[in-house]
């Protein structure tokens, strides 16, 4: 079966996981505990998929150093006791990453997470061994840098042009486009369809299987008429 890529790289928080709603509040949270004031939902949404001190920076621009470690100290605190249960994958999810490991797809994670969040959601679900490779941002570049997917895409062995990356964010889009690859556009996340629209994804969607009926359909064979 011939098709246009060999590697699926996916975002977590807005993509895989529905975990929006609890970054939000864990923000919001934070601000309230350091005596900021609180920035709106749409501001927060916005910054999802950055590294979380740069996140923090982005919002609260004047804070020095060892206040943005304090406040990311309270948005730790406050995410992981929201988080006693790792948030729900979105419907679709855990069926269609199988079915694209079954067809023979390599699969990777390239996260705005911590290393140490990102494994123990990936213990919760019992993903520890499943993707190929995961990458996470206390351990490479943040977003919209591309390092992540050039680390990615050198552990596997893939030319950019032969690899895909799926995120709800402009983060997501913006870092695949660095790095030379197509990229998908999530709708259900933290922006709107509308807004990704501007950094040209080959793909808008919003539910989790129309990336695999996509798929599906590209790597269809066509028979000659």
């Amino acid at each position: 079966m011939q098709r246009d890529y060999d590697l699926l790289i996916f975002d977590w928080d807005g993509t895989l996981a529905d975990s929006i709603g609890r970054i939000v509040e864990a923000m919001h949270g934070a601000s309230e505990r350091a005596g900021y004031p609180l920035c709106s939902e749409d501001a927060v949404k916005g910054i999802i998929g950055l590294a979380l001190p740069e996140a923090i920076s982005v919002l609260y621009p004047r804070l020095d150093e060892a206040e943005v470690m304090a406040f990311r100290q309270h948005y730790a605190d406050i995410y992981m006791a929201l988080d006693d249960q790792p948030s729900p994958l979105f419907p679709g999810v855990f069926e269609a990453l199988d079915a694209f490991r079954a067809e023979g797809y390599r699969l990777a994670v390239a996260t705005g997470k911590a290393r140490r969040g990102l494994d123990r959601v990936l213990r919760a679900n019992g993903w520890e061994n499943f993707f190929d490779i995961t990458r996470a941002a206390d351990e490479s570049r943040g977003k919209p840098h591309p390092l992540m997917l050039e680390e990615i895409l050198a552990h596997c062995q893939v030319p950019a042009s032969r690899a895909l990356m799926v995120g709800d964010s402009a983060f997501d889009l913006i870092m695949a486009n660095n790095a030379g690859m197509h990229s998908v556009a999530v709708g259900y996340g933290a922006m709107s369809l509308e807004a990704l629209s501007v950094h040209r994804p080959r793909l808008s969607i919003d539910h989790f299987s129309q990336l695999q009926a996509w798929l599906e359909r590209a790597a269809a064979p066509v028979f000659p008429g």
